[in-house]
């Protein structure tokens, strides 16, 4: 029997994950009602979920099963969520549009919106901390300490401390590119191990590979974000179209131009797909993400 076609596997994972997550999310008519309503907004019906498309094809390749994936994908999404309601709120980026519809912190207010991204951090790391699944606890502390590691100051969070510093400074290209192998790069590669490691054993080689896949991947998305930025309208974004250059933010654009931006995507794409080359055809999926990342228009 052959593998479904991209998109049908792809929209498979969606819906996956938008069932998983609607489990792990705290239900909304429980108390504090309100903190869990917009817990449920910020996380559901919304995104392209590429972090556990990450996950489930990295475990696919590794033959890791279906449930403990989702568990694996779940919080690495709740990761992402809350850096983006945390990301939107005035004191950040201060943006009103994410995903199409209002941030948490316009819909909710700016306390919820703080509590909103504590606790689904939180509850992240409580669905990998949780034993009932089918791996030992010496696993599980690993995805832990993986997830923690590229959510925090030496990851996402750093990341974003370097972005906010850096407002109406110009930044050479090797800074620039450091900034985001923390801020948007780090969490690709926590996705990518985090599915391999609900799966067989990694060694070195494997380990190597995956690393250069996910570096290549985690710059790309950003390339591929400061290009959509300045060329794509808010409608079509679901945020607000050309922040970057309003608000004198450094970008690939803003040092490299956008021809060579786009060209700078491409190249990205091709050594992600060099790096795969040791793991042959299972590793399809991950090529056709690197492939999503680039060629996407929102």
């Amino acid at each position: 029997m052959s593998a479904p076609a991209f998109v049908d596997w792809m929209q498979g994972v969606q819906s996956t994950m938008e069932a998983a997550l609607g489990e792990f999310l705290p239900a909304d008519g429980t108390a504090p009602q309100q903190l869990h309503a917009a817990m449920r907004y910020a996380t559901l019906d919304g995104g392209k979920r590429v972090r556990p498309l990450l996950v489930f094809a990295a475990g696919d390749l590794f033959g890791a099963p279906a449930h403990l994936l989702a568990r694996a994908g779940a919080a690495v999404e709740m990761i992402h969520a809350y850096s983006l309601v945390h990301d939107d709120m005035p004191c950040m980026d201060d943006d009103a549009l994410r995903r199409g519809k209002p941030t948490v912190h316009v819909k909710y207010g700016q306390a919820t919106a703080l509590l909103v991204g504590d606790a689904l951090q939180s509850q992240a790391f409580e669905l990998l901390a949780d034993g009932s699944g089918d791996l030992d606890p010496a696993r599980r502390l690993n995805m832990v300490q993986v997830l923690a590691r590229a959510s925090g100051s030496l990851g996402m969070c750093g990341g974003q401390a370097i972005d906010l510093a850096s407002v109406g400074r110009q930044l050479s290209l090797d800074a620039l590119e450091q900034m985001h192998r923390l801020k948007t790069g780090a969490l690709l590669r926590a996705s990518v191990l985090l599915g391999a490691l609900c799966g067989s054993r990694l060694d070195a080689d494997q380990h190597a590979a995956l690393d250069a896949y996910s570096a290549a991947i985690g710059l790309a998305f950003q390339v591929v974000d400061d290009v959509l930025d300045a060329t794509a309208d808010s409608a079509t974004l679901g945020k607000t179209a050309g922040k970057d250059a309003a608000d004198n933010k450094p970008t690939y654009v803003s040092i490299l131009g956008l021809d060579a931006s786009r060209e700078l995507a491409q190249k990205l794409r091709a050594d992600a797909h060099a790096a795969l080359a040791p793991f042959g055809d299972p590793a399809r999926r991950l090529r056709e993400i690197a492939d999503l990342i680039v060629q996407r228009k929102a």
